[in-house]
């Protein structure tokens, strides 16, 4: 399982908050609520965000409250992977749940600027900055995640292994 895209980079302690603003979730369409995403951090991110897109963030990405929506409008987006220094743990629990990959990895954090074309193996842990020829590791998924992320999150591979 692999991803390639262009990198949308913030900073630390990037918040639900942030990614998908309170005063939207009133909205029950993920599509709709998508439209949402990042808005009060990057305005302009809905419009530029192609599908297959990386977000990189550095330390505490998804802090906040425990909304399942912030990893979920992120996936509505198109965002095949995110990749910080480090994940608020409920956010790195909602994002698997609902298949979204997330890659800790410090170095790629640092060493990924916003514009760089960026590539992951997640079955390696491989992230490569493919505008700067560089290389670093992240832990590779095991292979109960990687089958949650397959699948397209937690019930669906639940809905697999019992059918």
């Amino acid at each position: 399982m692999n991803a390639k895209g262009r990198a949308f980079k913030y900073g630390d302690n990037v918040d639900t908050d942030v990614i998908i603003p309170a005063r939207y979730l009133n909205i029950a369409d993920p599509k709709e609520l998508s439209t949402h995403a990042m808005e009060d951090i990057d305005a302009e991110f809905v419009k530029k965000m192609k599908p297959g897109d990386i977000v990189v963030a550095t330390r505490n990405f998804g802090c906040g409250s425990s909304r399942e929506h912030a990893p979920l409008v992120l996936r509505e987006n198109g965002v095949s992977c995110v990749i910080a220094s480090s994940f608020a743990r409920i956010f790195y629990r909602n994002a698997i749940n609902i298949g979204l990959p997330i890659l800790e990895c410090e170095a790629a954090a640092n060493g990924i600027d916003a514009g760089d074309e960026v590539s992951v193996d997640f079955d390696t842990g491989l992230i490569t900055n493919e505008t700067k020829g560089e290389s670093y590791q992240a832990a590779a998924f095991p292979p109960f995640i990687q089958n949650i992320i397959k699948a397209g999150g937690l019930l669906k591979s639940l809905r697999e292994r019992e059918g």
